[in-house]
């Protein structure tokens, strides 16, 4: 296994959401991320503690992360199904885009054609929080999975013009193309949040992009792997991106704070970060005095820890089970 306090070989690896009712509803939330193009390719099941892991990720021949282990990837989703939601009616999960309970934002998938794409989402019956053709921005859209969750759905195509894009008319949308691109979180303090995810959790910041008539920033930093760093600043072909949305003034204000998705009402749980060595990998957090959840030690799982970023959000760090020889479960 390999000994370096190096990040190079860290990946991020996950996202987690909560779901209420994963495989035997009207409306199965593991068959949507199917239709969306993603594959099973991990399932856990703690009867003990009771709850169920799905891990969905893009694994066509052509996905970036083709037949890699689960831990070995970038763009994965990882739903959790705590046993009984689905029996219970009052349940429904906190999508994090509501107030006052906003903070997580959604995860994004990049396409090939996206005005097809778009159609054989709606097609297919599921609903839209943002169709391509509503408001200004006539280049992204946001479908509805059916928990409610948020997936942004955006061009692979450079300069695309979205809806009012001439060249999309009649083409045919192929999903093995795909890729899991993004996961948003809002955070209060941008500096702050920057300095943790690059220098703490060792990402490189890929782009910015500066709404100032708006009042807000975003922030796309990831890990550039063997593929590197886009030079024209295009990132919608990428795998596993982090999405931080810094709105102006938020930082001044004391009281403000965002919703980690993890105090009632859930949701959102955690992002993943898979590095070569968990040992070191945690006396090296330990030794730049990172915030813990929970450490390598505590509780029962002793191959997982979770550190806490600037605004309380979750990080889960796991092995690389390329590094270890070994499955982590």
């Amino acid at each position: 296994m390999a000994t370096t306090t190096d990040t190079k070989n860290y990946k991020f690896n996950h996202s987690m959401l909560r779901v209420k009712d994963p495989k035997e509803s009207a409306h199965p939330i593991v068959k949507f991320y199917e239709f969306l193009g993603l594959s099973l390719i991990k399932k856990l099941s703690f009867p003990e503690a009771k709850f169920d892991l799905y891990f969905l990720a893009y694994d066509g021949p052509s996905a970036t992360s083709h037949g890699n282990s689960t831990f070995d990837r970038e763009g994965v989703i990882e739903l959790t199904h705590n046993y009984g939601t689905e029996a219970d009616e009052s349940y429904a999960v906190n999508n994090g885009n509501k107030e006052p309970h906003r903070g997580f934002g959604h995860v994004c998938i990049s396409v090939d054609h996206i005005q097809a794409a778009c159609q054989r989402i709606e097609d297919a019956g599921y609903r839209f929080q943002k169709k391509l053709t509503d408001g200004r921005m006539k280049h992204i859209a946001f479908a509805l999975d059916p928990d409610g969750y948020w997936v942004e759905i955006i061009s692979q195509k450079l300069g695309s013009k979205g809806a009012d894009d001439p060249e999309e008319a009649g083409a045919v949308t192929d999903p093995s193309t795909y890729r899991m691109n993004h996961t948003m979180i809002r955070v209060k303090d941008a500096e702050k949040s920057l300095k943790f995810y690059q220098e703490v959790l060792g990402m490189t910041l890929f782009r910015t992009h500066e709404a100032a008539a708006a009042g807000f920033n975003l922030y796309f930093l990831g890990y550039p792997g063997a593929e590197g760093v886009p030079e024209n600043g295009f990132t919608a072909l990428k795998e596993g991106l982090l999405e931080l949305t810094w709105n102006y003034g938020t930082e001044k204000d004391e009281a403000f704070s965002y919703h980690n998705g993890n105090d009632q009402p859930q949701g959102f749980g955690h992002i993943c970060v898979s590095v070569d060595d968990i040992d070191a990998a945690c006396a090296r957090f330990e030794g730049m005095n990172a915030n813990w959840k929970k450490r390598l030690t505590d509780g029962r799982m002793k191959n997982v820890a979770f550190l806490l970023d600037p605004d309380g959000y979750w990080v889960e760090v796991v092995q690389n089970e390329r590094f270890a020889g070994k499955e982590n479960f």
